[in-house]
């Protein structure tokens, strides 16, 4: 694969970069980092609503182009900028402890919420107020694993782009439509007049999520919005909601975390959606 081109953090490349990890910085370049193999293989293969690749620059040692060959020419045939750097500029880069070699420049790809709604989704996870980064990606992937349309994150919660939110994905934010920054009360609305019911999570919920099993009432479009880690949905959001539902406990925990019960819920409407 050859030396690396890029030794000296101070490189102009390695500056735009490294800048990345502040949000008005990606908010103004409307770029953002992807680390790791499994993201940069994803960001490779992804193109936006426009496209054009999603990919626009790999960082990669000598040593991870070699192991991941076939990611270094996914970036190329993407028509991505691939610079071999040294260990030391990938690790001041790099918003990870140990760094895996490989780190991605990538434009935004959030959707309009609009163009989700056009889209007549079936399930919806709805962040509202969720300000922990990991928490976020965390949910993004449940909502992909559970064959979700769509995310909305409200202009209350984290920013999707943080590199934790980014990296706690896994990959699932190349996967499906992601809306940003729109208020809960027209997420709400929006959702609603395109035939989607609304259920909060909240473990104080008045509802029993067994019992809107056992009744059959989750077969429908669904979107389910999820509160803050620390103190859940405020009653005002609640209030928005057609019910609020809570998972049951059944053993001694005293609850879960935002992470499993989006999971547990999610998960609840996929199968009541599927066919039997």
């Amino acid at each position: 694969m050859g030396t690396p081109e890029l030794i000296s953090p101070r490189s102009p490349r390695v500056t735009a970069a490294r800048r990345l990890a502040k949000r008005n910085f990606r908010g103004k370049e409307r770029r953002f980092i992807a680390e790791g193999p499994q993201a940069v293989r994803e960001a490779a293969e992804h193109r936006g609503s426009d496209g054009e690749p999603t990919l626009t620059e790999l960082f990669a040692t000598v040593e991870a182009a070699e192991r991941y060959a076939d990611i270094v020419a996914a970036a190329h045939a993407a028509g991505a900028r691939v610079h071999l750097a040294d260990g030391d500029v990938l690790a001041d880069v790099s918003q990870t402890v140990t760094p895996q070699g490989l780190i991605g420049v990538c434009r935004f790809l959030d959707t309009p919420f609009d163009a989700i709604l056009a889209a007549k989704p079936k399930l919806v996870a709805v962040l509202a107020h969720v300000r922990d980064p990991g928490n976020a990606g965390t949910v993004l992937r449940c909502a992909d694993a559970a064959g979700a349309d769509a995310v909305v994150l409200t202009d209350a919660s984290v920013d999707l782009y943080n590199p934790k939110s980014v990296r706690a994905s896994v990959g699932s934010l190349f996967h499906l439509p992601v809306a940003v920054g729109v208020p809960v009360e027209q997420a709400v609305r929006g959702l609603r007049e395109a035939g989607v019911r609304i259920l909060a999570a909240d473990g104080a919920g008045e509802d029993d999520l067994d019992d809107e099993l056992d009744a059959g009432t989750m077969g429908g479009p669904t979107a389910w919005v999820f509160g803050n880690e620390a103190w859940g949905l405020p009653e005002e959001t609640r209030a928005l909601a057609d019910a609020v539902v809570r998972v049951p406990i059944h053993g001694k925990a005293e609850s879960l975390n935002l992470a499993t019960a989006a999971a547990v819920c999610l998960y609840a409407s996929a199968r009541a959606q599927r066919p039997r």
